[in-house]
């Protein structure tokens, strides 16, 4: 038995999980009542969540339901009420592949040749030695103010022999700069052992995105993961209208397996558009990251695949030795309006310089 993980017979979970959902979906009234401007990172342990306003009007939620096998934000909303991510469980019209996509998550598909990028509640018994988990363990520290919060945040990834391998301390500042909410996500790893993370395509900081900021390109297709599994995506949305680009200038579907400092995906929903921005920063392994950037909606960053992406390159294979540590940093852009590339090139700059 894995500890801190639900035991409760299926039938009985799943009512308890959709009850738990109703309580996440994105209505704003699931949030923290706010209390006035700026921004508030409000905790609810008991609710296993933490929730972010901005002026009043709610972001994100920090959670942790022992549905889910790692901590994520979900959802992400834009300063107007729009939400850019993917329903948790998908609604009836959303694609319903890859049930561990939920909101924006931080982990890898093998580390110490266990997944924890996959793992969800759709996991066969059978398999689930297989995976890994990532258990929060404490919030650390919250902090409000006029223009930006903190969540400080310390969990642990454990195997699928309850072995810890890693420990994480995160830090999520939440802000606004030049009228665009932001999350910068700074993540500190320290090795419980000696720990691989093997050559990969999937990881590491994945957003599953709205119907709407999908690819109009995305046809039916089944993917593969490296451990032969498959899955199929389904039929197109029909209100998808999502372009991604990157800094190196790949655009739409050519963006998937280049580099780059960072990689926008700008869509409209009506008359209204967004742009998620995702930006690397050179104190990452593997800077410039390769953008695991899929037309049916997964947007992520993967500094530590290199072969899988380009057959040329050799494997990376991270290693950390017991007691190392390794920072990740994201910084998460997020604009009711297009983009430009010179303003997300002077944001890079920006992010590359106010954190070392």
């Amino acid at each position: 038995m894995r500890k801190g993980w639900d035991t409760t017979p299926p039938l009985r979970r799943i009512n308890a999980a959709l009850l738990l959902v109703a309580c996440l979906f994105v209505a704003p009234s699931a949030f923290a009542a706010p209390t006035g401007h700026g921004v508030e990172v409000t905790a609810n342990e008991a609710a296993r969540r933490v929730d972010v306003t901005i002026d009043g009007k709610p972001f994100t939620s920090y959670i942790w339901p022992t549905t889910i096998r790692k901590p994520v934000l979900f959802p992400l909303m834009d300063a107007d009420g729009v939400i850019l991510t993917r329903g948790f469980p998908p609604g009836p019209s959303e694609r319903v592949d890859h049930p561990h996509h939920v909101g924006l998550w931080f982990n890898y598909a093998r580390v110490n040749n266990f997944d924890f990028w996959n793992n969800s509640e759709a996991i066969k018994p059978e398999n689930l030695s297989k995976m890994g988990v990532i258990r929060l363990d404490k919030i650390v520290s919250t902090s409000s103010g006029p223009d930006r919060g903190e969540l400080v945040t310390l969990s642990t990834w454990i195997d699928g022999n309850n072995h810890p391998i890693l420990q994480e301390t995160t830090r999520f500042v939440f802000s606004i700069r030049k009228g665009a909410r932001v999350i910068d996500r700074i993540a500190t790893l320290l090795a419980l052992d000696h720990v691989v993370f093997e050559d990969e395509k999937d990881g590491m900081l994945g957003l599953r995105v709205a119907s709407w900021l999908e690819s109009p390109t995305a046809k039916d297709a089944v993917f593969v993961d490296s451990r032969g599994v498959q899955t199929r995506t389904g039929a197109a949305s029909p209100d998808a209208s999502g372009v991604y680009l990157t800094s190196e200038g790949a655009k739409g579907d050519a963006a998937w397996s280049t580099r780059g400092r960072w990689c926008s995906l700008t869509g409209h929903k009506g008359n209204h558009v967004d742009t998620i921005a995702i930006i690397d920063h050179p104190g990452n392994p593997g800077y410039p990251t390769y953008w695991h950037a899929r037309g049916y909606g997964l947007f992520a960053a993967n500094p530590l695949g290199r072969s899988i992406f380009d057959p040329k390159q050799p494997a990376f294979n991270f290693t950390m030795e017991k007691g190392q540590e390794t920072t990740f940093r994201y910084r998460v852009v997020i604009a009711d309006r297009a983009e430009s590339a010179d303003e997300l090139n002077k944001e890079a700059d920006a992010f590359a310089a106010e954190y070392k």
